[in-house]
């Protein structure tokens, strides 16, 4: 069994989600947890919301609110959006929280320690008119490397590189556009080319897995070569002060909110295991040794290994040739092999492209650090020995109907409003089928409405309504089969053989290609059905036949249900139940009030019991299982939606 440590990018706490942000860190983060604990797997999935730094602060005093009441505020709003949409944290929490607070400090502490947190004089950015310090992400102006016109002061989206504001050409206050005056401050940055070898060794021995999707480790490679030292404080009064005399007692002097943000993951495990009665639980999944390659299971799966880590129609052909080779017992040599990397952690860190340096440098760079294993060695943090991340799973962008997503200009689809009108597996389906799984995609209404309607309802909705409405008509339960059939045999060996083919696809984190194939099996199922013809076997001399048609139909259904679980949970417990299963399926995440463990503050969290998750593998059905007559499990959505979303946003059909 490994440990799957699930790092999900903590959204920063201005506001609702809105979908372009769960398609980055949301929806593929759950899948590959729900499927990881599926397949045995012990997965701590964590993250939070991030809230400290200088757009707070401006959007707080916008408000007439402080720092904390608006982060209080957005923080249960996104707690409910997450919630709604099913993501499966075994703990979201928050950054402003007195363990993270410790656990920063402490880390701080290490990196300065082993001499790679390095004091600097630096030029800082002041607004004119207000004598306020401007971050550097609330500077933009001209990239003196590519020219892009709307560059920030931190890096460059359009070259990646990395900046200061000071690179900037023609540099603008993102506020109210004046140009910034610099002055000279005194900063910490860490040292990244005491570690820039450190880093390369270990992208170098991540790219050898070939686990790594091709753009995001080309991305850090690249960027790799320019590298320099980062400012790790920033001159202002609301975040986490840097703890060292001297420091602590400047008010506006706090530790960078990006320092403090990934070092959420350490804190957020830590937080769990506190809460869990368990303190030192959380080293299972940060000291235990690392996979040199991916988690186990996908290694015994053949051809569908393959399909995995390829892309386009070959991934898609690969994984239907594995589905027919491995047949009944591909899920069962997956299931083999789970148990051989007992003790072995695996950490996957899901985030939108333009997180990337940050999970990709920065974090590994802190990491390395407090190990003690850059150029400057150094010392072991208080933490023990802290396991670098096995994949930095990035999405590309989303855009929605071919423009940006922009809170300001309105132009925007917020999860609340999503799940409140069509609820979350719509969403979700849409997000993994049509998302931006390797390249950047474009949200429509019209294409939304289509898959819902075309895929999921017609094509899945329909065969699950269609197998239990003749169960339910003929027999009122599950048959017991006769004998076999060629053709029912080849339908219950595809859909078996589908456990290790879709099931190496999510552990890769081909999320599209896994759906695409799961919803090819429905296909077939929709076609043995047709084939089968089972409404037209009505002679008593037929019943036996009847029988085992709607037996292998009910087995195919239970089977794909399972399939479809990771993608579409809710519904996954619709259609258990629709079967005949009791209780939950899929067991779902709930918003819950506490009291921080430091100080008592009241907060709110995401937490879940997921140890009843199901198996990854067929479940015989039992004949003699009650079937009543189903409810429909999925929408269909008037076609009329698209014109009133459209209107909704102002934007011509």
């Amino acid at each position: 069994m490994t440990k799957v440590l699930s790092a999900v990018a903590w959204p920063y706490a201005n506001g609702p989600r809105h979908i372009g942000h769960v398609a980055g860190f949301g929806v593929p983060s759950d899948v590959y947890s729900r499927y990881m604990r599926m397949a045995g797997h012990d997965v701590l999935m964590v993250s939070g919301t991030d809230e400290h730094g200088t757009p707070i602060v401006i959007m707080a005093e916008k408000a007439g609110k402080t720092p904390q009441e608006f982060a209080d505020e957005n923080a249960s709003i996104i707690v409910d959006d997450l919630v709604g949409l099913g993501l499966s944290y075994d703990l979201f929490t928050r950054t402003t929280t007195a363990n993270h607070y410790e656990v920063v400090q402490k880390l701080f502490l290490a990196l300065h320690e082993n001499g790679y947190m390095v004091e600097q004089t630096t030029s800082g950015a002041i607004s004119p008119s207000t004598g306020r310090t401007l971050p550097d992400r609330y500077i933009e102006g001209t990239c003196p490397i590519c020219k892009y016109a709307e560059a920030r002061g931190d890096q460059c989206d359009n070259c990646g590189n990395q900046l200061d504001p000071t690179d900037l050409i023609d540099p603008r206050s993102k506020i109210n556009g004046e140009t910034p005056e610099f002055i000279e401050t005194q900063h910490f940055f860490l040292d990244l080319p005491a570690l820039a070898d450190a880093l390369s060794s270990w992208l170098d021995g991540r790219e050898a897995t070939g686990t790594w999707r091709p753009n995001v480790i080309k991305f850090s490679q690249n960027i790799l070569e320019e590298i320099r030292p980062r400012a790790m404080t920033r001159d202002i009064d609301w975040g986490i002060p840097v703890p060292l005399d001297g420091w602590r007692e400047q008010p506006t002097k706090r530790l960078y909110v990006w320092f403090d943000a990934v070092v959420g993951y350490l804190s957020a495990s830590i937080e769990w295991a506190r809460r869990l009665g368990e303190p030192d639980k959380w080293r299972e999944w940060w000291n235990a040794p690392a996979s040199t390659g991916d988690a186990t299971s996908a290694a015994s799966t053949g051809d569908a290994t393959s399909a995995a880590s390829t892309g386009g129609d070959a991934e898609l052909a690969r994984a239907e040739r594995a589905t027919s080779d491995e047949g009944s017992v591909g899920a069962q040599k997956a299931s083999e092999a789970l148990g051989n990397s007992d003790g072995v952690a695996v950490s996957k860190y899901f985030m939108g492209k333009d997180n990337i340096v940050f999970h990709s440098q920065i974090w590994p760079a802190e990491l390395l650090a407090a190990n003690g294993e850059g150029a400057k060695g150094g010392v072991e943090s208080p933490f023990g020995h802290l396991n670098l991340p096995s994949e930095v799973v990035s999405s590309e962008f989303m855009t929605m109907e071919g423009k940006q997503f922009s809170t300001s200009r309105g132009h925007v689809i917020y999860v609340k409003d999503v799940l409140e009108r069509y609820g979350p597996d719509p969403l979700r389906y849409f997000i993994v089928a049509a998302g931006p799984e390797s390249q950047d995609a474009d949200f429509t209404w019209a294409e939304f409405v289509q898959r819902n309607n075309s895929e999921l309802v017609a094509g899945w909705g329909n065969l699950v309504n269609r197998a239990a409405s003749m169960i339910h008509k003929n027999f009122g339960e599950i048959p017991a089969p006769s004998e076999l059939a060629d053709v029912d045999r080849e339908v219950l060996d595809a859909v078996r053989g589908g456990f290790a083919t879709v099931g190496a696809l999510i552990e890769r984190n081909r999320l599209k290609a896994a759906l695409t194939e799961t919803m090819r099996l429905v296909g077939e199922v929709n076609r043995y059905v047709a084939v089968t013809e089972p409404f037209k076997l009505k002679g008593e001399d037929e019943r036996a036949r009847l029988a085992t048609v709607l037996h292998t139909l009910a087995q195919c259904v239970v089977d794909l249900n399972t399939m479809m679980a990771p993608f579409v949970p809710f519904s996954a417990n619709l259609v258990h139940e629709v079967m005949g299963g009791e209780g939950e399926f899929m067991p779902m995440p709930v918003a819950k009030e506490v009291t921080d463990l430091d100080d008592g503050r009241p907060y709110r969290i995401i937490t879940g019991e997921y140890s009843a998750t199901p198996r990854w593998q067929p479940s015989d059905v039992a004949p003699g299982t009650p079937i009543v007559k189903p409810k429909p499990a999925f929408k269909k959505f008037d076609p009329a939606v698209v014109e009133e979303e459209l209107e909704r946003m102002n934007i011509s059909a």
